[in-house]
């Protein structure tokens, strides 16, 4: 009894990243390709960086099509947010059923210009309209950028994953364990993957 009361306790102070995912399903990978890939490739990456975008809009798709689509990569994004911006469009992201993350995420990198970085408009208000051309309601729009056990969670994870691969800036690629961090054409990109 005293073990389950203390991992309740733990996975609601966040102390847990690994057992919060397991408890929420908006905590789970959100992930592309074929889990039995030769090559792993984590990317953490903040929706408020331009670099990501660029990487998103430039490089990512030939990823997708000749190295995700063909098997040969499996592909697991990883929240990094480096403001409260992004953290809300990450909450958001997350909130959305996985197979609508990463159209979601490619979405947002695509119009970053227009929701987190232009003069006058309210970040919080275009990401709804975001949300709501994603399927999302209003309710969970709101009830989704309130939720502080997401946002600790979310950050939690972000606070493991530095300590553990020493991320500071975005994006960051992990590929079969090793990390490689800055934003890449897909030349240099392909260079470090096996047989791609």
């Amino acid at each position: 009894m005293r073990r389950r009361t203390l991992l309740s306790l733990v996975a609601l102070t966040g102390l847990s990243p690994a057992l919060a995912r397991a408890e929420d399903p908006r905590l789970a990978d959100r992930a592309i390709g074929k889990p039995d890939a030769k090559t792993q490739v984590g990317e953490w990456f903040s929706l408020t960086c331009t670099h990501c975008a660029a990487f998103a809009q430039e490089t990512f798709p030939q990823v997708k099509t000749k190295l995700i689509d063909t098997g040969k990569v499996f592909y697991v994004f990883h929240d990094f947010p480096l403001d409260q911006v992004a953290l809300t469009a990450a909450m958001v992201a997350r909130a959305l059923p996985p197979e609508r993350y990463e159209p979601f995420i490619g979405a947002l990198f695509a119009s970053q210009d227009r929701w987190a970085f232009a003069q006058g408009v309210n970040s919080t208000e275009e990401l709804w309209k975001m949300a709501a051309l994603a399927g999302m309601s209003r309710t969970t729009f709101d009830a989704t950028i309130a939720d502080t056990v997401l946002r600790d969670a979310i950050l939690a994870h972000q606070k493991a994953d530095a300590a553990r691969w020493s991320i500071d800036s975005t994006p960051t690629f992990v590929i079969n364990g090793t990390k490689h961090p800055g934003e890449m054409d897909y030349d240099t990109f392909t260079k470090l993957i096996p047989d791609a």
